[in-house]
């Protein structure tokens, strides 16, 4: 049986609507995502989050600018930038990650 969910969605008063999700990813992304919110907490002098991480990303990126343009409803979001490198076992993955994101690779 499916138990899929239509998330909520509410609108902002600044005319945008806040929408929650869970994604899968494969650690190399969440590691690439954590250096997104690296940058961006250095640009902005404060703390982000993986989610302003996000939400910067797609709003940058030109499939966002165009969906915000065009009024239409946007396709299915992918992931800029696909691994290519070789499957390893899920626990050298996130180790690997973290020590990315924790700058000790």
């Amino acid at each position: 049986m499916n138990d899929r969910v239509t998330p909520p969605m509410h609108a902002l008063p600044d005319g945008e609507a806040e929408l929650s999700l869970v994604v899968r990813l494969p650690w190399e992304d969440v590691a690439r995502l954590g250096q997104e919110a690296g940058r961006l907490a250095s640009q902005m002098q404060r703390p982000v989050t993986l989610d302003e991480a996000v939400s910067h990303r797609l709003r940058s990126s030109s499939l966002g600018a165009h969906a915000k343009q065009a009024g239409a409803q946007p396709a299915a979001v992918t992931s800029a930038s696909v691994s290519s490198l070789p499957p390893r076992p899920p626990a050298e993955q996130a180790r690997q990650a973290i020590d990315r994101i924790t700058g000790t690779a």
